[in-house]
């Protein structure tokens, strides 16, 4: 048994020295290691040899075996090494052909039509100013003359972090704290993000807004619609028709809601503008004096107007997109698109 164990163990290795490649190693390891292999049939007749030699010959056995194991990963390793070394020898590399590009990302449609707002309100002496999106009650609707348990605030439906401070429902607050800290004139813009416990097709939880400010001597509501003319005309181009209908706002009085002609029907009547053949846009109006007693202006001497649009709203317009979920599911190719 000892000897049949050892020629064994010669016939492997010199087989294993001739293989040339990981197909025919394998075999070798199934030939000599598998189940029916030439190991494991010697092994099985263990039972036949007498108890004083079965330990010394199942030890050589577990030896030749262990051994046999170990060179065969041995020469797979080397093939491995010797297969690359040969790849890279070969591989013929061009020095003079240009670099693979990096993708560049793409803006995103809602900072895009952002930052066009802002641009087109800016050529109009318009400053960009910021506040926090987490505001007191106090900026967000008393100041706003939205005082509490008053019905207007059931227009914002609102996320509460405390009694007294909330996630704000619209920019409205900044106009607030920068008149508390700037006399007239005032010529202001206030982009940012606005949340609002809606979630449909039509709205999300958190969206952007932008509100504009204007508050100086003699400002009358025909600098309002000039102003939105203006805005509307550069957004959606020369050919862009638009009407104001009264409207209320707790923080304007009068107050106005700008429709658009259709930009899909123009006007005929379609499943988008709900067969009006119009568009609602944004809310305006000339802001009210209480909100000057607020912020300690004279009404007397001054007047202005306040603007506010849902940027999501433009720019589902602009580019004719359906659902305002797609804005924020970050795929690649809705986004890719712009």
């Amino acid at each position: 048994m000892k000897e049949a164990l050892e020629q064994l163990r010669k016939k492997a290795q010199d087989e294993l020295g001739a293989a040339s490649n990981k197909d025919e190693i394998q075999a070798l390891r199934t030939k000599y290691l598998g189940r029916k292999g030439e190991l494991t049939q010697i092994l099985r007749k263990l039972k036949d040899i007498s108890p004083e030699e079965r330990p010394v010959i199942g030890q050589l056995s577990n030896v030749i075996k262990e051994s046999l194991q170990a060179q065969i990963e041995e020469r797979l390793q080397h093939i491995d090494v010797a297969s690359r070394d040969e790849a890279l020898t070969e591989e013929k590399i061009d020095v003079t052909l240009p670099g693979r590009a990096t993708p560049y990302g793409t803006t995103h449609p809602i900072t895009a039509v952002s930052r066009e707002i802002c641009d087109i309100l800016s050529v109009l002496g318009f400053s960009v100013v910021e506040g926090p999106e987490v505001e007191y009650d106090y900026y967000n609707f008393e100041a706003l003359n939205i005082p509490k348990d008053h019905p207007a605030r059931d227009m914002q439906d609102t996320f509460y972090v405390e009694d007294d401070v909330v996630l704000r429902t619209h920019t409205s607050p900044v106009q607030i704290r920068v008149m508390e800290k700037m006399k007239p004139p005032v010529r202001i813009i206030c982009p940012g993000k606005v949340y609002r416990p809606d979630s449909d097709v039509s709205h999300t939880p958190m969206f952007h807004q932008i509100e504009g400010l204007l508050v100086d001597k003699g400002i009358t509501f025909g600098d309002l619609k000039g102003t939105l003319t203006y805005f509307l005309v550069q957004v959606f181009g020369k050919n862009t028709v638009l009407r104001f209908r009264p409207s209320f706002f707790p923080f304007t009085e009068p107050s106005a809601e700008v429709d658009i002609q259709c930009v899909m029907c123009r006007g005929e009547g379609c499943r988008v503008c709900g067969q009006s053949g119009w568009l609602e846009i944004l809310g305006s109006g000339m802001v009210d004096p209480e909100l000057y007693k607020t912020v300690g202006y004279d009404s007397e001497q001054i007047s202005g107007f306040a603007f506010g649009l849902g940027v999501e709203r433009i720019a589902m317009l602009k580019y004719g997109i359906s659902d305002i979920r797609l804005f924020y599911e970050g795929d690649q190719r809705f986004l890719r698109q712009f």
